[in-house]
């Protein structure tokens, strides 16, 4: 019956030892992806359980009031509204429609997303974005917007005029392109309110991305993890004779 002898060689072996890891990350990687998004989940599902802050009397803390029910009273600034581009619902693209809402009995306003709206033909037809400028009350939660990808460049590169289409949120930068403070984050508006468009605010929708996509991902990563160590072993294995 042959032998064998493992007798690892300096190409695979190196190989190995730069790729075995980076798949393990990887996969870890999605483990810790899965356990965020279901934390991420559980605090939007808890976001009732704390009384309501009013922005027209408080400052939104980014961390500690994520999620948390707001209501706030005041002015839609009708000629400054901005489309968050690049955003998606139901495999069709779209913008994510924030107005400032200027708040009553103060200097500052915050934005409110009003919801999705699809994109027009092209990129020159921008969607109609009817609003009243009487004094309005509103209620929502407060939130850090809407996910945007890799940042390159700035908000509103080539951009002019409102509407004003921009790549991501940047409440320093938008507060001097509207001459006033823009409070930290975001109203995402209650959907039951009129004024709005297709408000879908769970942080993942249930037939999406969730936190089991993460973890399928994480299994896969494993599997090419183990799949490298075997074929690591099986080329470095050379016969060395029979009995």
């Amino acid at each position: 019956m042959p032998g064998f002898r493992f007798r690892p060689r300096v190409i695979p072996t190196l190989a190995t030892l730069v790729t075995f890891p980076i798949l393990l990350s990887l996969g870890f990687w999605q483990l810790d992806r899965a356990q965020q998004k279901e934390a991420s989940l559980a605090a939007f599902d808890a976001r009732g359980e704390r009384a309501p802050i009013s922005l027209n009397a408080s400052v939104p803390d980014p961390v500690d009031d994520l999620f948390r029910e707001a209501d706030a009273r005041g002015v839609l600034d009708a000629d400054h509204q901005l489309l968050l581009d690049n955003q998606v619902y139901r495999q069709e693209a779209g913008y994510h429609v924030l107005t400032p809402l200027l708040l009553e009995g103060g200097d500052a306003a915050i934005l409110v997303d009003r919801g999705w709206v699809p994109t027009g033909r092209s990129r020159r037809d921008l969607p109609d974005l009817p609003i009243s400028g009487a004094p309005t009350a509103l209620r929502g939660h407060l939130d850090h917007g809407p996910p945007t990808g890799i940042r390159l460049g700035g908000i509103a590169d080539g951009e002019s005029g409102w509407p004003l289409r921009i790549q991501f949120i940047d409440y320093d930068e938008l507060s001097t392109r509207l001459g006033y403070e823009l409070l930290p984050m975001v109203l995402r508006m209650d959907a039951s309110l009129p004024g709005g468009f297709v408000r879908q605010w769970r942080p993942d929708h249930p037939s999406g991305f969730g936190p089991e996509r993460n973890r399928g991902y994480a299994v896969q990563w494993f599997a090419l993890a183990a799949a490298l160590l075997v074929i690591f072993i099986v080329v470095n294995l050379t016969r060395i004779g029979k009995d």
